[in-house]
């Protein structure tokens, strides 16, 4: 059994017997009705991240995954890495199943790392759509600027950290 889906069972039985120990029955099952409009809400997205997870599988060949952003790709695998989690959009429902289907497929741990650092951090369309119309475009490119390095950074050591941490 997976650790991480043993924790998380482990996580939800506990908080419902508090809620339960808290008010009854009426507060497990008011938060299990929450989570369900949330799966209902959530649902269309992570399908179809994990449809596209699967054609990015089937479509893109495992050879070009790894000559592009694989193990021996070095920094160069690191920079094209960068730029997609820069230009990609979507939430984590779309973003972690691909990255999924990339590590499946070939994919070293640095670039996937920088991939999702630049995902994270400075993404295009959140800073067009949100950053610049909100705080402006003199802070904008001022975070930006300073966070630019992060990601590549983030995807250099992070092979470095893997074989650390590799039991």
């Amino acid at each position: 059994m997976d650790i991480s889906f043993l924790t998380l069972c482990i996580l939800a039985v506990t908080l419902i017997i508090i809620a339960y120990l808290m008010k009854g029955w009426h507060l497990p099952l008011s938060g299990l009705v929450q989570g369900g409009r949330m799966l209902w809400t959530v649902f269309p997205r992570l399908l179809l991240g994990f449809a596209l997870a699967g054609m990015i599988q089937v479509m893109i060949p495992t050879e070009y995954i790894a000559k592009m952003i694989g193990e021996g790709s070095g920094l160069k695998g690191i920079l094209i890495a960068m730029i997609a989690g820069v230009a990609t959009p979507g939430g984590p429902f779309v973003n972690f199943p691909i990255v999924a289907a990339l590590y499946k497929s070939g994919a070293s741990v640095g670039p996937l790392a920088a991939y999702l650092a630049a995902w994270g951090i400075i993404p295009i369309n959140r800073t067009l759509v949100w950053e610049i119309p909100f705080l402006g475009t003199h802070f904008a490119f001022a975070r930006y600027l300073s966070c630019i390095i992060f990601p590549l950074f983030i995807g250099i050591i992070t092979p470095f950290m893997f074989k650390l941490l590799k039991w």
